[in-house]
């Protein structure tokens, strides 16, 4: 697994390419590595930090959906790609409940479902805008104080309450692994979350297909998908790594903040 700075900036059309090419060929390996289709794993670039005119060289190389932590950052690029046709946006990291709003008002996705306070605020704020949002729980498997997320062992509960939130339309799990070369540990991560959705699909009183997990970043997403990962988020192995701080770049990034 590369370290963050071993990726270099990609700022060319070419660049990008060969980069997302390069991401789904070693998705593509790593199913055939398992016996799964590489049409089940998609692949989301996180576009954290990376200017709007990177985002349309991204676009013109076929990108159509796009990751991002902070919702005010997404909803700035939103707006600022408004011409470009069948482009969504997932916002992936932690969400305080006075910014459901803006969520609500324009995200495809979201990934970090992890309170029925911020349920019930994207659910209030679902019913003004007239619109349903995709939702992917966070389940913190690492047991990480530095992680957001449910506790594995209150997943189920949490998830048998959703069904109060019409709006909200349950997907699957999203979790983040340790932040390690070690695949020794940072597989265990992805096996939890693999077999938490296996134990909520047999909940029948929950009614959720929960088909998906969104698990595995730049630097282990092949090891994600070899246990069952359907989205990997990707955003350093294209774009290059980051050379300014998030807080620098957008004031109110958290210590917390989900990477990618």
């Amino acid at each position: 697994m590369p370290a963050f700075s071993s990726y270099p900036t990609a700022s060319r059309l070419d660049e990008l390419k060969h980069n997302v090419e390069a991401i789904r060929s070693r998705i593509a390996a790593a199913c055939a590595r398992v016996g799964r289709d590489p049409a089940e794993v998609r692949l989301l670039p996180v576009s954290k930090t990376v200017p709007i005119d990177r985002l349309r060289l991204a676009y013109a190389v076929g990108c159509r959906e796009f990751g991002e932590n902070k919702v005010q950052e997404a909803h700035h690029k939103a707006e600022a790609t408004a011409d470009l046709e069948e482009v969504r946006w997932a916002v992936i990291g932690h969400l305080q409940t006075n910014k459901a709003k803006y969520v609500a008002r324009f995200a495809s996705e979201f990934q970090a479902l992890d309170s029925l306070r911020l349920a019930e605020a994207l659910e209030r704020r679902l019913q003004v805008e007239g619109r349903a949002l995709d939702v992917f729980v966070q389940v913190n498997t690492s047991g990480e104080a530095s992680k957001f997320g449910l506790p594995p062992e209150d997943v189920v509960g949490f998830v048998g309450k959703l069904s109060a939130y019409p709006a909200l339309r349950v997907r699957g799990l999203m979790t983040l692994a340790l932040l390690s070369g070690d695949p020794a540990r940072v597989r265990p991560c992805f096996e939890r979350l693999r077999r938490l959705r296996e134990r909520l699909r047999q909940e029948t009183s929950i009614g959720l297909e929960m088909n998906e997990l969104s698990m595995g970043m730049s630097g282990d997403f092949e090891l994600a998908v070899e246990e069952g990962a359907t989205t990997v988020r990707v955003g350093q192995a294209i774009f290059g790594a980051r050379t300014v701080p998030d807080s620098h770049y957008w004031p109110e990034a958290s210590p917390r903040e989900n990477a990618s």
